[in-house]
């Protein structure tokens, strides 16, 4: 066990407000999508990713590295920005790419899903509001992005996912000794209407069930709620009040964000507790093979042979 170790503070103060509405968000069109050389093919591949700072960011390519020797691979940062989704776009035409899966490297399905829709072309009604950078504007300004590609668009999150439950699962057994004795606390960003907050603590039962299939005594999920005042401070007397329940009954207890990348504001949060900070979803194999797969199951469904893997059978 660790008192609030120097690890935690360390990350915590690294990444502490890196998720919804960072002010670190990428803004500006990148230059990781060069890497890739012209394939011929007519298949490509654009992932959205949120965008942090230097160490998140590096994550997140580094996660992609292994795709881009198949087809050609473009990455966005941004919160549904427009300007990254249209340079990433121009790339992959570039590059021979008339068909594109646009796979969405979020924790939530939901996220940005509106906007993303109305850029894409797929809806043609504009958010009320929209994401610009960090900034919120009158959706009526959005204008859809400029591409004759055609667009397949993957509607899902990690949240949920086979992959993320494995990720989190393998978090747990890096970090406690003895299962039985362990208890693990799992914690995600949130929403802010109740229903919307109920459906995200409903999809991380899946990870929970994991964990307590593999023995761990102990395991709850929480939210933060972290971009609504009112129900944060709520959620953060609940998290604080079930870990250190925890650690009186359990040697040791695991808080796992989460999350893409990172611990967030946990570390803030739970200040003075007894625990053991684990990392996010990433660096994991894990989360290559979910982009991966959710790049083939739009291309089979469109009918089209994937370089990712083979369609499933009917």
């Amino acid at each position: 066990m660790m008192w609030k170790s120097e690890r935690a503070r360390t990350v915590c103060a690294a990444i502490a407000i890196l998720w919804m509405v960072s002010g670190w968000t990428q803004t500006t069109p990148l230059s990781h999508e060069q890497a890739a050389e012209p394939t011929g093919d007519s298949l490509g591949v654009l992932i959205m990713a949120h965008g942090g700072g230097a160490e998140w960011n590096k994550q997140v390519d580094a996660s992609i590295a292994g795709l881009r020797d198949r087809l050609p691979v473009s990455l966005a940062f941004g919160m549904a920005n427009p300007e990254t989704l249209q340079a990433s776009l121009d790339s992959l035409r570039e590059r021979g790419a008339s068909t594109v899966a646009v796979v969405r490297l979020f924790i939530s399905g939901d996220a940005f899903l509106h906007q993303t829709e109305f850029l894409f072309g797929l809806r043609t009604d504009p958010p009320e509001q929209a994401i610009m950078g960090h900034h919120l504007m009158d959706g009526a300004h959005l204008k859809p992005l400029k591409t004759d590609s055609r667009i397949l668009l993957d509607r899902q999150g990690m949240m949920g996912s086979s992959e993320a439950s494995r990720i989190l699962l393998a978090r747990a057994n890096e970090n406690a000794s003895s299962p039985e004795d362990a208890g693990v606390m799992l914690i995600a960003h949130g929403m802010g209407s109740e229903d919307d907050n109920n459906r995200v603590l409903a999809a991380m039962q899946d990870a929970a069930e994991a964990l307590r299939s593999a023995g761990y005594g102990e395991v709850h999920v929480a939210t933060l709620r972290e971009d609504w005042d009112e129900p944060r401070a709520e959620a953060e007397r609940h998290i604080r009040a079930t870990v250190a329940e925890m650690a009186e009954r359990r040697d040791h207890v695991v808080v796992i964000p989460y999350r893409i990348s990172g611990f967030g504001p946990y570390g803030d949060v739970l200040d003075g507790l007894e625990y053991v900070p684990a990392d996010g979803l990433l660096p994991h194999h894990l989360v290559t093979e979910w982009i991966a797969s959710r790049a083939a199951a739009n291309f089979c469904s469109a009918g089209l042979a994937s370089p990712l893997g083979a369609c499933a059978m009917p």
